[in-house]
């Protein structure tokens, strides 16, 4: 089974879900003392957590002016999703015409021990197990130039990725979709591979979508008081700001 996580992962996971959660807003400053208070770590680790969460779109990591909660917009979200879909089909339609005997009897095995994990309501270790079955088909595919964007594709979308799994069920519908493609790549059907696999992501993303929907308005929401307090303390033009520009 995977390794487990380092302590930098697994902060950068409680993080990036209380930015998705909407209680880190968009534009909120992360200080690394604050920050290490709150989860009972020192400075370090968070540092490290906030330079792994900075190649996922969900923070802005600046020299000097240090980690900001970036507002991603929804049309950028989705072109990510879409981008990653079509990469990740075309890993498991490579994959099936490219993996050796032993790679495939490794994802036989982990799919296998995945439905226990399944079975066993198992969040945590279903996802950094989710995260290994992905990457063995990146592998698989033979083609570095792919697997090369699909991990930086993954990296990218990975807190949105598992955010997927809050879902009721997810696990067990999750390893449905998988089995498709398992027996897919297994029977060396590459357009099924294909097929089954983009079809998988695009219900992570209608899922992820679902269980978004909430804390996305109250996001929202906060912006949008921000923006009102902003406006109400906002000095006139000319009086402690420079005129705007009419270019």
């Amino acid at each position: 089974m995977p390794a487990p996580q380092t302590r930098a992962e697994h902060l950068a996971d409680q993080i990036a879900n209380d930015i998705l959660a909407g209680v880190f807003p968009p534009g909120l400053h992360l200080d690394e003392q604050v920050l290490a208070k709150r989860f009972g770590v020192s400075r370090t680790p968070v540092r490290d957590a906030l330079r792994l969460l900075s190649g996922t779109g969900l923070i802005d990591l600046r020299p000097r002016a240090g980690a900001m909660v970036r507002r991603m917009a929804l049309d950028e979200l989705d072109m990510l999703f879409i981008a990653m879909g079509e990469i990740e089909a075309t890993c498991a339609r490579l994959a099936t015409l490219s993996m050796t005997p032993k790679e495939r009897s490794q994802l036989r095995s982990l799919h296998d021990g995945m439905a226990r994990l399944a079975d066993a309501d198992d969040r945590a270790g279903y996802m950094a197990a989710n995260q290994e079955f992905h990457g063995l088909l990146y592998a698989g595919a033979h083609n570095s130039v792919v697997e090369e964007i699909a991990v930086s594709l993954r990296r990218r979308l990975t807190p949105y990725r598992k955010a997927q799994f809050k879902a009721p069920g997810r696990l067990h519908r999750s390893h449905a979709e998988h089995d498709a493609v398992v027996r897919a790549v297994l029977g060396r059907d590459a357009a099924a591979a294909n097929a089954a696999m983009l079809i998988h992501m695009s219900i992570v993303e209608d899922v992820f979508e679902s269980v978004d929907a909430e804390p996305a308005r109250e996001r929202e929401a906060a912006h949008e008081r921000d923006d009102d307090r902003r406006s109400a303390v906002e000095p006139e033009a000319g009086i402690g700001r420079p005129e705007r520009s009419n270019r």
